[in-house]
């Protein structure tokens, strides 16, 4: 009997350069091995933000980025969502505080889908139905602002931190606000 040669598949894969979205410069964040092309498009990258910002205070942001197309040994992707490491949420809900959070769907002005998941931290013990007010409260103002903006400008205000100031803002007439987050932001479409 004959014996058969093995083939180490391993050797036969391909490095490919994974490149951030244009909302980071196309960054160079990753380089992945795989098959051919077609078996790259489609694969999600968990990120630190301040991985590619080099700011730390990015350092408790994840993003979520998905191969869109792959050009050469180049794949360029997209953002799929941006979240907050849930140890970094943890450490800001205390005792004595009143936390209202809320699950947001809104849409930019070119058309596409968002999920805004939003913590609001209150200074001190505040009352149900003020908690309620505050969730109405965001809701009608997130709607209004991701209108205005388009899916680039919407990312760049969740990640600078100005959404969560002017949130915040709106929101301090109802009760003392400590802290505002948006927990999670999905693109959906």
């Amino acid at each position: 009997m004959a014996l058969q040669k093995t083939v180490d598949t391993w050797k036969l894969k391909k490095w490919f350069t994974v490149y951030a979205p244009k909302e980071f410069n196309e960054a160079q964040i990753a380089e992945m091995p795989a098959s051919d092309e077609s078996s790259i498009v489609g694969r999600n990258i968990r990120i630190g933000l301040s991985a590619i910002t080099n700011n730390p205070s990015h350092a408790y942001t994840e993003l979520v980025l998905k191969v869109t197309d792959v050009n050469g040994e180049a794949a360029h992707t997209k953002v799929l969502r941006i979240e907050q490491l849930y140890s970094y949420i943890r450490s800001l809900v205390r005792r004595y505080k009143s936390v209202s959070d809320g699950v947001f769907d809104v849409s930019t002005s070119d058309g596409i889908k968002e999920v805004a998941k939003v913590l609001i931290i209150t200074r001190g013990r505040t009352a149900h139905t003020k908690l309620v007010g505050m969730r109405k409260e965001a809701k009608v103002f997130l709607e209004a602002y991701f209108k205005e903006k388009t899916l680039k400008e919407a990312i760049d205000s969740v990640i600078d931190g100005k959404l969560q100031g002017e949130l915040g803002a709106k929101v301090a007439h109802i009760a003392p606000v400590s802290k505002v987050e948006i927990k999670k932001f999905e693109v959906k479409g």
